[in-house]
């Protein structure tokens, strides 16, 4: 429970904090403290994937960073991306200020939940295309040895072999036919936020070989470009837990303080898989977990289109997380056989 303890401390500020809110702010003080428990519930349930893939990078960065990323990371996911980033969506997406979207914000959540919502396919075709190149590169990578599902990962590893930028010429075709199915109005803003997702990982990935391009991946995992790294991904899966967060209540402190409370469990729920080496010990972890973000990602680029429930989102997660370590422990028992 060690690595759980600024969590719970946390939770403890922010539910102080939710009180504050039921007093002073003339709601019902189990109304909300009940809708903060029930937030912070629904993000964790809908990152639990996150946190597989965040302790996939952050087993390879220093002791320093991982502190960082517990400690600046949380003040950055809490307060940056799911306050300021939505923030700024609406900002970009409708044309406004930030004072007046930070005005709607707190004096008139109806109209900013719309604008938010309305900035949808924009950000799913931008985090769409961000978590559909992580899960397409990982299972790209030219040196892999460790197969779950064999002949499909072997099949994908000889296709990177052969055929270079393979991941950006699928990602590409799979935009240009998720934006040719949206309304001819809709097809622009798709396609720009689309591709913007897509340059900004190549930027991630050449600024990591850049470095040091003997370290290649690696070196994405250590130090800043870690730290930026993994920022990212939070927000590419935190806009969902926003969207679902606004199907609930419309109070944005009340979704703040609800998906701060999930985002520190997530973070904790990293460390302790790092610490204990869990990613080891369930070779096939980190594998479910990138099925679960490819499958993440086609369900954002699908739902500028079609409405897609989040519980589905949610479980599909978990499905593929829950069969990996089901087939890590299967692993283990055969090698411990030998």
């Amino acid at each position: 429970m060690k690595h759980f303890r600024l969590s719970f401390v946390f939770k403890a500020l922010c539910l102080g904090l939710a009180l504050w809110r039921g007093l002073y702010g003339g709601k019902s003080i189990y109304n909300v403290m009940a809708l903060v428990v029930i937030l912070s519930i629904l993000d964790v349930s809908l990152s639990f994937d996150n946190a597989v893939v965040n302790a996939s990078v952050l087993k390879d960065m220093d002791e320093r960073w991982q502190r960082y990323f517990l400690t600046w990371g949380i003040l950055i996911a809490v307060f940056g991306m799911r306050l300021v980033f939505p923030i700024v969506i609406v900002a970009v997406t409708a044309g406004l200020s930030m004072n007046t979207v930070v005005t709607l914000s707190l004096d008139d959540p109806e109209q900013y939940s719309t604008y938010l919502v309305a900035s949808h396919i924009q950000v799913a075709a931008f985090g769409g295309m961000f978590l559909f190149l992580i899960f397409l590169n990982y299972f790209f990578q030219k040196d892999k040895s460790v197969h779950w599902l064999g002949p499909i990962e072997r099949g994908l590893v000889l296709v990177s072999a052969k055929i270079e930028s393979i991941s950006i010429i699928i990602a590409l075709l799979l935009l240009l036919t998720a934006q040719a199915l949206l309304p001819e109005s809709d097809r622009g803003p798709a396609l720009v936020y689309g591709l913007s997702g897509i340059v900004l990982y190549a930027i991630v990935d050449s600024l990591s070989n850049m470095m040091s391009p003997q370290a290649g991946e690696a070196v994405k995992r250590n130090g800043l470009m870690g730290f930026i790294y993994l920022q990212i991904l939070d927000a590419s899966f935190s806009f969902d837990g926003v969207l679902g967060a606004f199907a609930i209540t419309n109070d944005i402190i009340i979704i703040m303080l609800g998906l701060g409370i999930g985002a520190m469990f997530v973070r904790s729920m990293t460390i302790f898989l790092v610490r204990q080496g869990t990613l080891e010990e369930y070779v096939f972890l980190e594998h479910g977990a990138h099925y679960a973000i490819g499958a993440l990602g086609a369900i954002m680029l699908l739902s500028m289109t079609f409405h897609v429930p989040e519980i589905i989102t949610g479980l599909i997660g978990v499905a593929f997380i829950g069969w990996s370590l089901v087939s890590s422990v299967r692993h283990g028992k055969k090698e411990a056989n030998k």
